[in-house]
C-alpha cells in the first residue's frame, strides 16, 4: 500500500562523522539498498522491517515522499530508465512494481521460489532481470505473470551489475558469469572470481570493457573482458586495520557518473573513493560507529548515499534488534573527493 508523506517539511541535517546529513526518518530496521533515480534527486531505501521509501533530496534537505510495504524483509530495488517507477524485490520471494510518480498502487510483476537478491531493469530490452536464491535469473516483461526466460545459476545469486549490453553475476563458490545481453539466453563467460572468497558486490567499468568485484574478505579485483588486457587485471586489499590482520567485508561498489573513479563500502563502517587507472586511493573517509551495507551515487555524482547499519555480516545471533539504530546520510562529493589526481599513463 502506498504511504504518502504525512510531514512534507524539510527535515533538518544531523552531525555525522563526515559531515554528511541525515535522511529522515530513518528505517526501523537495517537498510538493504539505496538507489537514485537516474533523472531526479529521489532517493529509494529499502529495508529489513518490509519497507520500501522514497525520499526527495531538494537544496541540502530530504522531503521523503512516500512508501510502500513487502510481506517480508526487501534486499534490492532499482529504477526504469526514465525515473518513473521502481522495482522492489526481497524475502516474499516476490519483486514488486511501484509507478512512484503516477501514485498508482504497487503491483507483484515477479515471482521466485526463494528471496530475490538482486533486480535491474534494462531499458534497451524494455525487461525487468531478477536473481534469486533459488540459483535462478529470471527476464519479465511486465504483461505476462510468467518470466519470458530463465537462466538457471550454478548456485545462488550473491550479486548482480547491469549496464547494456554487459551482465555480470556473482554466484557460490566464487563464479562469476559474464552475459552479453544481446544474447541473453546464453553465457558469454563463466570465470572463478580473482578473490578466493565469496563474492559480495559487483560493478561494471563505464566503459563496459570489465568490472569490479569485491569480497567478503576485504579484497576488490578489477577484471578486464578482453583476454589481450589481462595484465591490467589485479587486486587490492582494502577493510582491514592497519595491522591486516582484522579483515571486513566489501559490502558495496559504485562508479561515479562524470570522474569514474569508484566507492568502497565495508563492515568497518568506512568508505573510500578509488582511482583504478592509477591504482591509487584518491580519498578515505572518517569510521562511521556501524558497518557500511549499502550505497549510491546520484545521476551527476554530487550527492553520495549511504546507510550506517547492522549489516548482518555476523549472522542473526549478534543482532539485538532492541539496541540497533539504522541511518541514511548523504554526502556532498566534491571535485577533488572524487577526481583523478594523477592523469592516466
Amino acid at each position: 500500500m502506498v504511504k504518502p508523506s504525512r510531514s512534507p517539511t524539510p527535515q533538518p541535517p544531523s552531525a555525522n562523522p563526515n559531515k554528511s546529513f541525515e535522511v529522515l526518518p530513518a528505517p526501523s530496521e537495517s537498510v538493504s539498498s539505496l538507489s537514485f533515480s537516474p533523472t531526479t534527486n529521489h532517493l529509494v531505501a529499502t529495508a529489513w522491517d518490509n519497507q520500501v521509501r522514497c525520499w526527495e533530496v531538494l537544496n541540502g534537505s530530504c522531503i521523503p515522499k512516500a512508501a510502500i510495504s513487502h510481506d517480508a524483509p526487501v534486499l534490492c530495488s532499482a529504477w526504469t530508465g526514465d525515473g518513473t517507477t521502481v522495482f522492489s524485490g526481497g524475502c516474499d520471494k516476490q519483486v514488486k512494481m511501484w509507478p512512484l510518480t503516477s501514485g498508482v498502487q504497487p503491483i507483484t510483476v515477479a515471482v521466485h521460489d526463494e528471496p530475490v537478491k538482486h533486480v535491474a531493469y534494462i531499458s534497451q530490452m524494455n525487461l525487468l532481470v531478477s536473481g534469486s536464491w533459488d540459483k535462478t535469473l529470471r527476464y519479465w516483461d511486465g504483461r505476462q505473470p510468467r518470466p519470458v526466460h530463465i537462466q538457471q545459476l550454478p548456485d545462488k545469486c550473491y550479486a548482480l551489475a547491469v549496464d547494456y549490453p554487459l551482465m555480470v553475476v556473482g554466484s557460490g563458490n566464487e563464479n562469476l558469469i559474464v552475459f552479453d545481453l544481446q544474447f541473453p539466453q546464453t553465457e558469454y563467460k563463466r570465470m572463478q572470481s580473482p578473490i578466493n572468497y565469496q563474492t559480495r558486490c559487483l560493478a561494471t567499468f563505464p566503459d563496459k570493457q570489465g568490472f569490479l568485484v569485491g569480497s567478503i574478505h576485504g579484497r576488490v579485483g578489477i577484471e578486464h573482458l578482453d583476454d589481450s588486457q589481462k595484465d591490467k587485471n589485479f587486486t587490492f586489499r582494502c577493510h582491514r586495520n592497519k595491522n591486516g590482520d582484522l579483515v571486513h567485508s566489501v559490502n558495496s561498489l559504485n562508479f561515479h557518473p562524470v570522474h569514474h573513479t569508484f566507492a568502497t563500502t565495508g563492515s568497518d563502517g568506512t568508505f573510500s573513493f578509488w582511482d583504478k587507472e592509477n591504482k591509487h586511493r584518491v580519498k578515505g573517509f572518517s569510521q562511521c560507529p556501524a558497518p557500511i551495507p549499502c550505497s549510491a551515487f546520484n545521476a551527476d555524482g554530487s550527492l553520495f548515499a549511504y546507510a550506517v547499519c547492522y549489516d548482518w555480516s555476523k549472522g542473526a545471533e549478534n543482532h539485538d534488534p532492541s539496541n540497533a539504530t539504522s541511518h541514511i546520510y548523504l554526502h556532498s562529493v566534491q571535485e577533488h573527493d572524487a577526481k583523478p589526481k594523477y592523469k592516466k599513463k
